[in-house]
């Protein structure tokens, strides 16, 4: 009867398993968090992948750890109670060994840490790689409250800023309708628009105050200071669109300074990028002519 009892108890248990090593496989491919989400996602760069796998690698290592140290102390602490006789060791000095190893071991855990860790700190930050270089440069200027994109050397220079839609929602205190607005105060009116499989380098600046642009996905985030010109870079593999934030206080309005970057295939970037030329090409003529 017992046996009969727990089997689906144990069928439960293992359904749980399942489903959360599938929850956790599935967000191995997705960029934007889910409700009970447990950890960080890979995101879709090089850069964000190396964090989430030295996250994934020190994690590990703070299990074992802490396995190791807290089951000790549980064994001593069931082993030696006084209930069962035991006495405290009043001729207990120390060893030296002991000591030793755990001097030497944490040093070692460091040391080996730091290595991968350095390396890939100096990659996030080498934008013109010798193996690589950039193919293309992006200027990111931050505002109060919206981004501009110049295309270098593309004759393409737009404002990107948070939907309109969205915009007058907030400022009439309505409630969103989310399955009509399903990215409300996340969205914007014009995207970053990017070619997959491109190395792109970003100068990112500021023309105010600081902001700093921050997509999760891309795995990085820079300041961008007046006066100061910070450099990134970055290369999507995989076609889609990523959403971030300004992630620096600047002002009343912070909150409501969305980013959105849109990859796409090479093709569909090249024509996009026509699009862009000859529409301001159009623009500048009308100008002129006025």
């Amino acid at each position: 009867m017992n046996a009969v009892m727990k089997a689906p108890r144990l069928v439960r248990y293992a359904a749980g398993v399942l489903a959360l090593a599938s929850s956790n496989a599935w967000a191995t491919h997705v960029t934007e968090p889910a409700r009970w989400q447990l950890n960080l996602t890979p995101g879709v760069t090089v850069t964000s992948q190396n964090a989430y796998h030295a996250h994934m690698i020190m994690l590990w290592i703070c299990v074992v750890i802490g396995i190791i140290v807290f089951g000790a102390m549980a064994y001593a602490m069931f082993k030696f109670r006084k209930s069962k006789g035991a006495v405290p060791d009043t001729n207990f000095t120390h060893s030296t060994v002991l000591e030793a190893i755990w001097t030497v071991v944490p040093i070692l855990i460091l040391i080996g840490s730091a290595i991968p860790a350095t390396r890939m700190v100096v990659s996030q930050y080498n934008a013109d790689h010798d193996a690589k270089p950039a193919e293309m440069t992006i200027k990111i200027t931050g505002y109060q409250w919206m981004w501009r994109y110049q295309y270098v050397g593309q004759d393409v220079d737009f404002i990107s800023r948070l939907d309109r839609e969205s915009d007058r929602i907030r400022q009439a205190g309505s409630t969103p309708d989310a399955a009509a607005i399903p990215h409300y105060l996340r969205d914007v009116d014009r995207p970053l628009v990017l070619p997959a499989d491109t190395r792109v380098r970003f100068v990112v600046t500021a023309d105010d105050v600081i902001h700093a642009w921050w997509v999760p996905a891309l795995g990085w985030k820079q300041d961008a200071i007046p006066g100061v010109i910070n450099e990134a870079w970055t290369e999507v593999s995989e076609p889609g669109t990523y959403r971030g934030v300004c992630a620096e206080l600047c002002g009343k309005d912070h909150g409501f300074m969305p980013i959105v970057v849109k990859v796409l295939p090479k093709a569909e970037y090249q024509t996009w990028l026509a699009g862009q030329k000859a529409a301001n090409g159009e623009t500048a003529a009308a100008v002129a002519v006025q």
